[in-house]
């Protein structure tokens, strides 16, 4: 993963999740002092909004590090954060799905089934990415990973030039 695409999938990870968090926290955990109140916290409309908001760029960050990342450690043989990246892998598509059914589904019950299973994988998606952080190795193991592309590099430049030499473009042929 480059540099980018670990701060866009951190970065819209924690702003999704904070805003849910905080709006599961106001429309679930909180009491208005107002019998006939719509809402339990004048902000809990905004906060809604903004993870709206929010989540979408999640979901197109998740997009950008599905072939570079995801994809490639599913086709090798890595061992380090497969298990806790296999699991982030497998709650994504119900977490979207159910977030995107909350939006147009009006039936009480499943509206409620729907809020359940996404605050549930959302929160297991938030944990999984945390579990995968640290079970990848972080930055230590980044830094090996990094270093052994370089080399690989190195070798395959130095191989094509020696199957391929550059020509002298300006050879007394004229």
């Amino acid at each position: 993963m480059t540099a980018f695409e670990r701060w866009a999938v951190w970065s819209t990870s924690v702003a999704t999740l904070l805003t849910g968090t905080i709006y599961l926290w106001m429309k679930y955990l909180m009491a208005s002092e107002d019998p006939l109140a719509v809402v339990n916290h004048p902000w809990q409309p905004y906060i809604l909004k903004l993870h709206i908001l929010v989540a979408p760029l999640l979901v197109f960050s998740i997009g950008v590090v599905a072939l570079r990342h995801v994809w490639r450690h599913l086709k090798g043989k890595t061992g380090a954060g497969r298990r806790s990246g296999y699991i982030t892998l497998v709650v994504v598509g119900p977490m979207i799905m159910s977030g995107y059914l909350i939006q147009a589904i009006t039936h009480r019950g499943w509206l409620q089934a729907m809020a359940i299973a996404h605050i549930a994988t959302g929160l297991i998606f938030g944990l999984g990415l945390l579990a995968h952080q640290f079970a990848a190795g972080g930055n230590e193991a980044r830094a090996e990973r990094a270093e052994a592309r370089r080399v690989r590099r190195r070798h395959h430049r130095h191989r094509r030039a020696a199957t391929h030499p550059a020509t002298d473009r300006h050879s007394d042929e004229s």
